[in-house]
């Protein structure tokens, strides 16, 4: 599907939307809170810390409101995401190309301006390991099958260039890290962001050993229940959250610059993979 052509599509939704939700009353819309949920890399009080400031900014901007919400570990958030429980979600990018084309229907809002996610393979500091192919044979962790940047793609490549590796999930990103830093595995995947946010005490034990290439970063997506006029305050004020000094301190809890406008077929790049990794917490291991 082309650009132009994904791009109708979705105008036309919006505003069948519009009309349908025509008869909404402006004090309904303005007295309902709207779930804001972010994909558990880490602790729930670490994403509280850096999303919230964000999400009161988004608050005073759009005078809607929003509540964060999260999940114990990844499965159980795709299994919300799958039952439609959150409004907005922030994602990653293979999760976002799964729940847009699937029932649940959530449609691309933003992403980061200007930025690429690339997963990374991390080993301890002292270990011996200085190539992939020295990873052949070895359990390594990952925060969840179907972890974008920090397990599909690494484990992708890795397979792509025979190097045959035995994945366990440890439920998250921090996890990850921690698990390598103790020796509880050789390496582990994870990404950029997530590495220099964690504990400057297991971050200093730990050695980035490889870089994937680099694909569209996470989505800021909204189900398609939320009204459209709600969706049109918030696209605008994420698009210009960085417009002010308030704004940009924000965003520099999440380690990135601004956030622009996305459409669905930004994420293209992710579908031509035709990755097919199942979903929900039955994965979990």
């Amino acid at each position: 599907m082309s650009r132009i052509t994904s791009f109708s599509f979705a105008l036309v939704g919006c505003l069948l939307c519009v009309f349908a939700n025509a008869a909404d009353s402006d004090n309904s819309v303005q007295q309902r809170t709207f779930s804001f949920a972010i994909v558990p890399q880490q602790a729930p009080g670490k994403l509280l810390k850096s999303w919230g400031p964000v999400l009161r900014n988004l608050q005073e901007r759009t005078g809607h409101h929003f509540t964060f919400r999260t999940a114990p570990d990844i499965p159980t958030f795709e299994d919300r995401v799958r039952a439609g429980e959150y409004d907005f979600v922030y994602m990653n990018p293979y999760h976002f190309t799964v729940f847009n084309q699937g029932e649940e229907g959530y449609q691309a809002v933003a992403k980061a301006r200007d930025k690429q996610i690339r997963g990374i393979i991390v080993v301890h500091k002292d270990s011996p390991i200085q190539s992939l192919a020295e990873l052949d044979g070895k359990q390594l962790a990952f925060p969840a099958p179907a972890a974008f940047a920090a397990s599909v793609l690494p484990r992708a490549n890795l397979k792509a260039k025979g190097i045959a590796i035995e994945p366990r999930y440890v439920s998250s990103h921090d996890s990850v890290y921690q698990s390598v830093a103790k020796g509880l595995y050789p390496a582990g995947g994870g990404v950029v962001r997530t590495l220099n946010a964690v504990d400057p005490a297991v971050r200093e034990q730990l050695r980035i050993l490889w870089t994937t290439p680099g694909y569209t970063p996470h989505a800021i997506a909204v189900h398609p229940d939320v009204p459209c006029q709600v969706v049109a305050d918030v696209r605008e004020a994420l698009a210009t959250m960085d417009n002010d000094e308030e704004g940009r301190a924000a965003l520099e809890n999440l380690k990135i610059k601004g956030l622009e406008t996305a459409s669905n077929a930004d994420w293209d790049d992710v579908r031509s993979l035709k990755i097919n990794a199942t979903l929900g917490s039955a994965d979990q291991e």
